[in-house]
C-alpha cells in the first residue's frame, strides 16, 4: 500500500487529497500485471472502476477500431464510461506489458462527490478521448510529422558518458535522446526506460559510453510522414518514441506524450474545460493552449473561417463562464442585462492574438450606477485579461461607464452618431455595428440592432461618412509590383496583415451590409449576403471574397509558424519569406481590395 500511496501522491488530482484521505484511497486500489496485447475491456462492457497506469502503455480505440489515444504511466482511463452509464465507451488494450491499478467504481464516485478538485478534474477530462472531436478539430491523422515537432532535437555523441546523457535528458525535460555523429546523423536512441532497465537495474558503470545502452539503428520516419504513420509505427513496433530523420540527419523526436498532447487540444475539449473551470487561473491554463490549437487547425488545412470561428467560440465560452462566476460572487443582477462583444470577437474572427472589446446593455429600468454592474464588468474584464484577451487600448470595455448603459441610452448613442457624423462617430459606429450577444438577455440587442441598421441605411450623409472611414486603411501596395513594407525598426520589411489586410476588407463588408440592411456581422458572411442581395456584383463579390480568403489564410499560417518557432503570434508578415507564387497572389489580392475601395469611393460599389 505504501508504494501505491507514493505513486499516486505525485499524480493529479490525487495530490490534492488530504494526507489521511490519500492513505485511505491508496488502500482501495487493486494492482494487476497485464501482458502485451491483452484486452482490458471492450466497448459496452460493464466497468469495475477507474484504471491508472503504473507501468506499460495502453491504446484506446473507438467503435470503428480507430485509434483514439495512446496512454502511458500516470494516465487514467475508463472515467468517461463510469461517469456516463458505467459501461465502457471505447476499447482498451495493453500496447506494452505493464501494471495497472484499479480504483473500484464506488470509491471513484464517492471521491467525485466529496472532493471538488477530484470531481472537477475528471468531469473536465471526460471529453478528451472523443475521437470525433479529435478528427474534426485537430486532424491528427493527417498532420505532417514536421508540423508535430515542437522542440529542437536533443542529442548526444556516442562516447558521451551515461551519467552525462542522463543529466542532459533531465535538464531538457525529455524522456528520450538521439545518439548522433558529429554531423548529426542518427546512430541510435536512448530512453528513460533504458536508463532504468539497463543502467540502474543491472548496475552498469555510469561513466560507460551511452552507446552501450542505446537502441542502434531504430525505426525512423521522415518529416513528410503523417500522424497516422506515427500512430501505426508505435503500435506495430511497441515503441513509445520515434526519431525523425531528414536525409539521415536527426531532426526531432515524437513520443506518446506528444500524441496525447496533440489529441487533447481541440476546440471542443478546450470549451469543455473552460465550462468546468472553477477559477480564473484554471481558465487561463485552458486558453494558454489556444496557440497550439491554431497550429493544429492550420496544419490540418482547415479553412480560415473555421479556424477563427472555433477560436472565437473559446473566447465566448470564457466570457460566459466568467459571467457565471461573477453572478455567483456578487449575487443576482438588479435588472436585465446583456454582455455583448464587438471587434473581432463580435465578428467571430479571432486569431492567435486578440484584445477584448465589450459592452453592457442594460434594461431601461436599470440603474447604470448600481455597483453590481461595475463589479461584474471589472471581474469579467480582468478575467479576460488574465486569460490572454488583453485590455482594449481604446477603453472599449464594459468597465468604462460610457459603455455600460440602459438600452435607451444606447439608442441615443446610435442616433447621435447617425445624425451628427464626426470622425469619432464614424469610428464608434464601425465598432458597434459588429456587436454580438454573448451572455444575458439577447433581446436587448436584437431590436436595437435592427432599428439602428434601418436608420443608418436611410441617412445618405452618414453612409457617405462610413464609406470615407472605410477607405482609411489601405492595402500595402508599393510601386512596380512591390509591397509597401515597414521601412525601419524591428519590423522592417514586414506588412501588417491585420491593419492593412483584414481591416480594409472588414470595413468594406460593413458598408455593404449597411447599404443592404444586412444583419450579418461576420465579414465573409457579409460579403456572401451582399452578393445575394445585389449590393455588389457577383464578380466583385467573388474576387473580394477570394482576396480575403488568401489574406486571412496567410495571416493564420504565419501566426502558426511563429508559435511553432516558440514565439508569440502576431500580425506581421515578411513578403520576402513567401514563395514567389504566393507572394504574387498576395499582391494580386491587395490589388483587388484597393480596386473595390476605389469603386466604393467613387460611388460605383462595383456595380454595373
Amino acid at each position: 500500500m505504501l508504494a501505491i500511496k507514493d505513486f499516486i501522491s505525485g499524480i493529479h488530482p490525487y495530490d490534492s487529497l488530504p494526507e489521511d484521505e490519500l492513505t485511505r484511497v491508496a488502500g482501495f486500489f487493486a494492482r494487476s500485471r497485464r501482458r502485451e496485447g491483452e484486452v482490458i475491456y471492450r466497448q459496452g462492457q460493464q466497468l469495475d472502476g477507474l484504471f491508472l497506469i503504473e507501468s506499460g502503455s495502453v491504446e484506446i480505440s473507438d467503435s470503428e477500431g480507430e485509434l483514439v489515444s495512446v496512454l502511458d504511466r500516470g494516465n487514467s482511463f475508463g472515467e468517461r464510461g463510469l461517469i456516463a452509464d458505467g459501461r465502457a465507451q471505447a476499447t482498451a488494450r495493453m500496447m506494452r506489458a505493464g501494471t495497472l491499478l484499479l480504483l473500484p467504481a464506488q470509491h471513484f464516485d464517492r471521491l467525485r462527490r466529496e472532493s471538488p478538485a477530484f470531481g472537477r478534474y475528471f468531469d473536465r477530462g471526460q471529453s478528451r478521448l472523443d475521437a470525433r472531436a479529435i478528427r474534426r478539430d485537430s486532424g491528427l491523422a493527417t498532420l505532417k510529422v514536421a508540423q508535430m515537432l515542437n522542440r529542437e532535437p536533443i542529442a548526444a555523441r556516442p562516447d558521451t558518458p551515461i551519467a552525462q546523457a542522463a543529466m542532459l535528458m533531465r535538464d531538457a525535460g525529455v524522456s528520450s535522446l538521439g545518439i548522433t555523429t558529429e554531423d548529426g546523423h542518427l546512430l541510435g536512441v536512448v530512453t528513460i526506460r533504458d536508463m532504468s532497465g539497463r543502467v540502474v537495474a543491472e548496475g552498469l558503470d555510469r561513466q560507460a559510453p551511452v552507446s552501450t545502452i542505446m537502441t542502434a539503428d531504430p525505426v525512423t520516419l521522415p518529416p513528410d510522414a503523417l500522424g497516422i504513420d506515427v500512430l501505426h509505427g508505435m503500435m506495430e513496433r511497441h515503441v513509445g518514441h520515434l526519431p525523425i530523420v531528414d536525409g539521415g540527419r536527426f531532426v526531432g523526436m515524437l513520443t506518446q506524450t506528444d500524441l496525447t498532447r496533440l489529441q487533447s487540444v481541440s476546440s471542443s475539449v478546450l470549451i469543455h474545460d473552460v465550462a468546468a473551470a472553477g477559477t480564473i487561473a484554471e481558465m487561463a491554463e485552458v486558453t494558454a493552449r489556444i496557440p497550439e490549437l491554431l497550429v493544429n487547425l492550420t496544419a490540418a488545412h482547415q479553412r480560415h473561417e473555421v479556424v477563427t470561428r472555433l477560436i472565437t467560440d473559446i473566447a465566448d465560452a470564457v466570457t460566459r463562464r466568467l459571467l457565471t462566476l461573477a453572478e455567483a460572487q456578487f449575487g443576482p443582477a438588479p435588472a436585465a442585462w446583456l454582455w455583448a462583444a464587438c471587434g473581432s470577437q463580435g465578428r467571430q474572427e479571432q486569431t492567435g492574438v486578440s484584445d477584448q472589446d465589450n459592452v453592457l446593455i442594460l434594461a431601461d429600468d436599470a440603474d447604470p450606477d448600481h455597483p453590481w454592474f461595475a463589479q461584474v464588468a471589472r471581474f469579467v474584464s480582468d478575467g479576460l485579461n488574465a486569460c490572454g484577451y488583453v485590455y482594449c487600448p481604446g477603453d472599449m470595455m464594459a468597465t468604462n461607464p460610457r459603455w455600460r448603459q440602459p438600452r435607451g441610452v444606447w439608442r441615443s448613442y446610435f442616433d447621435g452618431w447617425i445624425n451628427r457624423p464626426s470622425p469619432e462617430a464614424q469610428m464608434l459606429a464601425s465598432v458597434m455595428f459588429d456587436l454580438r450577444a454573448i451572455g444575458g438577455d439577447a433581446s436587448l440587442l436584437g431590436g436595437l440592432q435592427t432599428q439602428t441598421l434601418e436608420a443608418a441605411a436611410r441617412n445618405s450623409i452618414f453612409v457617405a461618412h462610413m464609406i470615407s472611414n472605410s477607405l482609411k486603411h489601405q492595402p500595402p501596395l508599393g510601386m512596380i509590383r512591390g509591397f509597401a513594407t515597414i521601412r525601419s525598426g524591428p519590423h522592417q520589411g514586414h506588412i501588417d496583415m491585420k491593419m492593412n489586410g483584414v481591416v480594409p476588407v472588414a470595413d468594406l463588408a460593413r458598408v455593404y451590409a449597411l447599404r443592404g440592411r444586412l444583419p450579418a456581422v461576420n465579414t465573409r458572411a457579409r460579403l456572401v449576403a451582399a452578393e445575394a442581395a445585389g449590393v455588389i456584383s457577383g464578380s466583385g463579390a467573388r474576387d473580394l471574397t477570394a482576396a480575403y480568403d488568401l489574406i486571412q489564410t496567410l495571416r493564420l499560417r504565419n501566426q502558426a509558424a511563429l508559435v511553432r518557432a516558440g514565439r508569440k503570434p502576431d500580425n506581421l508578415l515578411a513578403p520576402s519569406d513567401l514563395p514567389d507564387f504566393e507572394r504574387g497572389h498576395l499582391r494580386d489580392a491587395f490589388v483587388v481590395v484597393r480596386t473595390m475601395q476605389s469603386a466604393l469611393g467613387h460611388g460605383k460599389g462595383a456595380l454595373g
